[in-house]
């Protein structure tokens, strides 16, 4: 199993929104976006099941998913393969994703399904522009994105 870095937990808790994939019944992929997952331990993320009835069949039926996890502005991210798992009510993990649902979305999200997943392997996602760019570093691609989106990063707060 590979352990979830630092690196990969400022990612996947930083990002606004990753995509999560499950196995349907016939074979073919599901690919559903997800608002809340988060990186909970050195092993574990976790989501909220906000309204994703194919996301929970798929898994009860086949726990084997992927979670990619990409800060777009950066150009880089991770692709975590593992096993889900439904939480249950008196799990603290649990109590803690609703929290967070509730405190980043709001109450009056429901939280139908929590779900665990233990991490098998995780893999770095790349932009082929650190390949084909000579010397592009990471602030490089993050002022450009900016600029070509029209996002304005907030100023850095200034010490006292």
């Amino acid at each position: 199993m590979n352990r979830i870095t630092d690196d990969m937990k400022q990612i996947v808790n930083d990002i606004r929104l990753s995509f999560v994939a499950t196995v349907n019944e016939d074979g073919s992929p599901n690919v559903s976006p997800k608002g809340t997952v988060r990186a909970v331990d050195d092993q574990h993320l976790v989501f909220v099941d906000i309204a994703s009835p194919k996301t929970v069949k798929n898994l009860q039926r086949d726990p084997r998913v992927e979670v990619n996890c990409v800060d777009f502005l950066r150009r880089r991210g991770y692709r975590f393969r593992g096993v889900a798992e439904f939480l249950g009510k008196d799990d603290p993990m649990y109590s803690a994703a609703v929290e967070h649902l509730h405190a980043t979305h709001g109450p009056h999200y429901p939280a139908n399904h929590v779900i665990r997943i233990r991490v098998e392997q995780a893999r770095l996602l790349l932009s082929p522009a650190y390949m084909f760019n000579e010397k592009v570093t990471e602030a490089d691609l993050r002022q450009a994105w900016s600029k070509r989106d029209g996002i304005r990063e907030s100023e850095p707060v200034k010490a006292p």
